[in-house]
């Protein structure tokens, strides 16, 4: 998707972020122009703060995407993807398992994810950046519990692995 987002906004220099955070934050571009996250009305002067851009390049960028059928129907339909549970695993009793791997592997999540369902390791959240819009691209996989022994070595067998990091 981010490529194709990305092709309409070549000309200009800042729009490109503008729609970068909209996708990174889940916001949605409304048929009367106005940006939501879930339910909630966000400010043109808010998301601009957070680019560090005039608020008018995102009351640019938003227009451009409400004329052009294609990116409407993308930000239309955006939504949030929820709380992350990263920052508090140590107050929920959990683990953080950051792996870092060649993105366009197949295969890396489910062979994680058997690695810890066999070591009996229960996963509460995955999440996993888009290849096309981060550049080191990595996947974290939040864990009941601590990472076992067995699991980590498992774990660093993989091929197509870079490197685990573990945070609890």
């Amino acid at each position: 998707m981010w490529p194709e987002v990305r092709k309409q906004f070549t000309r200009q220099t800042a729009r490109p972020e503008v729609v970068r955070r909209m996708i990174e934050c889940g916001l949605r571009v409304s048929n009367d122009e106005k940006l939501f996250v879930g339910d909630i009305e966000v400010d043109y002067s808010a998301v601009a703060r957070a680019v560090n851009v005039d608020r008018r390049v995102v009351k640019q960028t938003v227009e451009q995407i409400r004329r052009n059928p294609r990116l409407f129907s993308i930000f239309s339909k955006t939504m949030p993807l929820g709380t992350s549970l990263v920052s508090l695993v140590s107050l929920l009793g959990c683990t953080a398992i950051v792996v870092e791997a060649d993105p366009k592997s197949p295969g890396i999540m489910a062979e994680v994810a058997g690695i810890l369902a066999r070591n009996g390791m229960v996963v509460r959240q995955a999440l996993a950046d888009d290849p096309d819009m981060v550049e080191d691209a990595k996947m974290t996989l939040v864990v009941e519990g601590q990472l076992t022994g067995g699991a980590l070595v498992e774990l660093n067998g993989l091929k197509n692995v870079r490197s685990i990091k573990i945070l609890k």
